[in-house]
């Protein structure tokens, strides 16, 4: 598929020339009419909004002082407040819209809780996602509210050198609007299903599971790591690729694919779904609802990569401009965002990874970084790019913050980072970290437990050793005092991760790891449930960098079709039947394995229910120990999913050692596994006291 790329560092993200070229005359035009100084490469001219002059710049002047609540105003949707303040530009730097003015709104419940200070934002024209405007005076402060009723609110809104940094400055309030209280009433939410907005925010509730707010359930989650440059867009504004495809990389980089299209899931774009100017972003929309629609309940994305493996995306209006971002881009950024939690998906926030996180470049090369925010300390690049997402996205129901991808900060600085994001998150998502796999036992032990306010370990590790690093991390912060939500999000060898579907593009289906192979069913046996029956937190797929749709150039999820499917009957399996996995432990060695080796497992709380699963197929005796009394007995194909079914043993009796006998009877595999496979399929079986009579 041929991409458009550049590496003139313009902001249209085009190609010199064409439309790009009419707008920056446009815009030299409008530039010498009200004599300020061009933003460098201006966006498209918008289609002359409300109090905007021909050319799409906004008028110079403040907006009236006033505050209007938009958006639907029910518990869980998102509200906005939308103020009319100090006319500002993206660019300005005297004062600089984004560090010099700092909003912040206290939303309270009628009954006295919750209550929230959330941060706000300049949002250029507030319609910029489809204008482009680069100016304006709307400023902005999200809610999500737990609970129905009235809801109050108390503006402050202050100016000064760096106030949006330092929470500690007073400031100089901003007439009309700093001290300004309203009130506004919300009704119960009206959604059901995969829609999150009916299952309320999703939370660290100290225990390795997610829990949701409102419904009450645990969460398991099952996506995509790739590609991590989702967010390299070509519908995005101000979004292009400064690496080129002959250019040279470091030893494990991927070449650098330009900008996503998604042409592969216009098709699953729906009449309904939001698009911006004129039908943009319909690809990736498109893209979402397909891997929803495969029962996925997850999606990945890099926010910075400026220096990294793509070097196409950031939130700023340039990659080496940090206190200057670029308020349309992020707009768009939020409506695929809001749509991905309509249909269920889970954002998993990445916000830097290894090249641009600190002044280390991987793991050898030395040198100061120039695309690492303050080096990797927590400077005011950094603070500004955490409260920038935070205050635009944070009211997002579920949400988490990863620290960076392969991360070599130091403890003290990923400390340091993990706080700040806590204090300012209203709403305190759950935080991550992100390492090599030959890094984890420097980075995760200095984090765990009081040391750190972090949430969990996302782990990269080869695909057949997701049970026994997932496990590790689980007990070592349960020990810790922390219980930490662990999952596996990267699988190596970094150059496969998760193989496309046997037949995809000609693709045979395999990988290749030393001088053998692996393929889906290895993925779907000891990585998916590898990671679920060591009491981990789910996964996500990586793509390596030398198969078809790899991480970089990942353009049809449809590639893994097949290894979505595992993931949906993985899923379906814990949330159709019951089980209360958030309760359970690994315990493979009541299935006779101590080792925690890949031979079988055991997921129980014991004397009650006790998943176990058979990644060679064949039988286990399941220790009972002094549970006395008698245990139903049933199969579950992890291929195909369907309703639990009974084998050669209806029930086991304990106390002591009992087999669970044999599979039912035609249990083949499903899809287009060879006969020969059937002799080795994969097994769950649930084994759980009988419902009281």
């Amino acid at each position: 598929m041929n991409r458009t790329t550049s590496s003139s560092g313009g902001r249209c993200g085009r190609v010199a020339g064409g439309a790009c070229s009419v707008r920056l005359v446009a815009a030299a035009t409008l530039v010498a009419a009200l004599g300020v100084l061009p933003a460098a490469g201006a966006r498209g001219a918008p289609a002359d909004p409300a109090g905007m002059p021909a050319g799409g710049q906004a008028a110079p002047q403040a907006g009236a002082g006033a505050a209007r609540v938009e958006g639907s105003l029910r518990q869980w949707h998102k509200v906005a407040l939308a103020l009319a303040g100090p006319f500002a530009r993206e660019t300005d730097s005297d004062p600089n819209p984004f560090t010099d003015y700092r909003l912040s709104v206290v939303f309270r419940h009628e009954s006295g809780a919750p209550e929230y200070r959330a941060a706000g934002y300049f949002a250029a024209d507030g319609r910029a996602a489809h204008t482009s405007a680069e100016a304006g005076s709307a400023w902005r402060v999200h809610l999500a509210p737990d609970k129905p009723g009235r809801w109050t609110y108390r503006v402050s809104f202050v100016k000064g050198r760096h106030v949006a940094l330092d929470a500690s400055a007073a400031g100089q309030p901003v007439p009309g609007l700093d001290g300004l209280a309203g009130a506004f009433d919300i009704a119960p939410t009206d959604k059901a299903g995969r829609d999150l907005r009916g299952k309320g925010r999703l939370q660290y509730v100290g225990k390795h599971h997610l829990q949701f707010a409102g419904t009450g359930e645990y969460f398991l989650k099952a996506g995509a790591d790739a590609p991590e440059t989702l967010l390299a867009f070509a519908d995005f504004d101000g979004t292009w690729s400064r690496k080129k495809a002959d250019a040279p990389r470091r030893q494990g980089e991927a070449a650098p694919a330009g900008l996503h299209r998604y042409e592969p899931h216009l098709k699953d774009w729906r009449p309904g779904d939001p698009a911006w100017k004129d039908g943009k972003g319909r690809g990736l929309i498109g893209a979402l609802n397909y891997l929803a629609g495969k029962g996925c309940n997850a999606v990945s994305f890099l926010t910075y990569n400026a220096g990294g493996d793509g070097d196409n995306v950031w939130p700023f209006v340039a990659p080496d401009d940090k206190f200057h971002y670029d308020c349309s881009k992020l707009d768009q950024w939020q409506i695929v965002f809001d749509h991905a939690q309509a249909v269920g998906l889970y954002l998993h926030f990445k916000m830097q990874e290894t090249e641009n996180d600190d002044n280390v470049r991987g793991q050898k090369e030395g040198g100061r970084v120039p695309e690492a925010l303050d080096g990797g300390d927590l400077g005011p690049e950094r603070k500004l790019y955490c409260r920038e997402l935070v205050a635009r996205f944070g009211y997002a129901l579920a949400l988490g913050w990863n620290l960076g991808e392969e991360n070599t900060q130091t403890p003290g600085q990923q400390r340091a980072m993990a706080q700040y994001i806590h204090d300012i998150d209203p709403y305190r998502h759950p935080i991550v970290v992100h390492t090599y796999p030959n890094w984890q036992d420097r980075v995760y032990p200095p984090l765990l437990g009081k040391q750190s306010v972090l949430a969990g370990a996302s782990l990269q590790n080869s695909w057949s050793q997701a049970h026994q690093r997932t496990l590790k991390w689980v007990a070592e912060s349960a020990k810790a005092g922390r219980p930490w939500v662990v999952a596996n999000d990267e699988q190596n060898p970094a150059d496969m991760g998760v193989p496309p579907d046997p037949g995809y593009a000609g693709h045979d289906g395999k990988a290749v790891q030393g001088a053998g192979t692996y393929d889906l069913h290895d993925i779907r046996k000891f990585t998916l449930w590898g990671t679920l029956m060591a009491g981990g937190a789910g996964v996500e797929y990586y793509f390596g960098y030398k198969l078809p749709q790899n991480d970089l150039g990942c353009e049809d999820w449809r590639s893994r079709q097949r290894s979505w499917d595992y993931c949906r009957v993985a899923l379906e399996f814990f949330r159709a039947h019951k089980v209360p996995f958030w309760e359970m432990k690994c315990a493979d060695e009541l299935v006779g394995n101590e080792k925690n080796d890949n031979s079988r497992y055991c997921l129980a709380r014991p004397g009650e229910v006790y998943v176990v699963y058979l990644p060679g197929g064949g039988t286990a005796d399941l220790d009972l120990a002094d549970h006395a009394g008698a245990f139903d007995v049933f199969w579950y194909n992890p291929r195909s999913g369907g309703d639990l079914a009974r084998g050669s043993v209806r029930e086991v009796k304990g106390p002591g050692k009992a087999s669970i006998g044999r599979p039912p009877a035609g249990g083949a595999p499903a899809g287009r596994d060879s006969p020969a496979q059937a002799t080795a399929d994969d097994w769950t079986i649930l084994v759980r006291r009988p419902p009281a009579r």
